[in-house]
């Protein structure tokens, strides 16, 4: 079938909307702020990566409003305010939290203890870290870019940061590069769908050149 995105993400045969299921697997960006009035801030975003390896750079996509309001999403007053965020990686182990740190809470709530996780302390940035998260990347805000907003005229917003600072567990790191299957990283599929990363499913495939 063919379909113009224009007319809506829902087209005959699918019932949910289908563009969150056209490109996966996507790398979970776990990500925390700071308020200006010291708030920890902390959510999970479908849409993530990293961009570039040198220097590092990363983007998340803060779309959309707060549930039941026409203000921006948290992460992306305080990284405004700030300048500063930093993404942790989301691990098999680490699901609960990170799904309880989806919940629509007011600003004045500190995610990071509300979803029952230690704060770790960061070098080159103010908002902390998930300690028991095996990945942390300190990043400093290089752009924040508007992308087309939707159909309703919600907003749709890219920011991009410059990683100044990487956290890494040494329990996983095994003859000199990261053990993967160790982490057990969760990817974001379609709908309400994760995956994990294990040692059954990783295989290798070298180079042509």
């Amino acid at each position: 079938m063919y379909f113009d995105p224009k007319d809506g993400m829902k087209p005959p045969p699918f019932a949910h909307t289908v563009y969150n299921a056209l490109v996966v697997p996507r790398p979970i960006g776990w990500i925390s702020t700071i308020s200006t009035a010291g708030v920890i801030n902390l959510a999970p975003y479908s849409f993530f990566n990293a961009l570039c390896g040198d220097p590092p750079c990363v983007m998340y996509c803060p779309n959309g409003y707060k549930t039941g309001t026409t203000e921006p999403k948290d992460s992306l007053t305080n990284v405004r305010e700030t300048g500063e965020f930093v993404y942790n990686m989301c691990t098999f182990d680490l699901l609960e939290p990170m799904n309880a740190s989806s919940a629509h809470v007011p600003a004045s709530v500190d995610e990071m203890a509300a979803a029952g996780l230690e704060a770790g302390e960061c070098m080159q940035v103010k908002p902390p870290r998930v300690k028991n998260s095996p990945i942390a990347l300190e990043c400093k805000v290089l752009q924040i870019l508007d992308l087309p907003p939707t159909r309703n005229d919600v907003p749709n917003t890219t920011v991009i940061g410059q990683v100044v600072g990487i956290h890494v567990d040494d329990d996983v790191i095994v003859d000199g590069k990261i053990d993967a299957a160790k982490m057990q990283p969760l990817a974001r599929l379609g709908y309400l769908d994760y995956a994990k990363i294990t040692a059954d499913t990783i295989f290798t495939v070298p180079r042509p050149d």
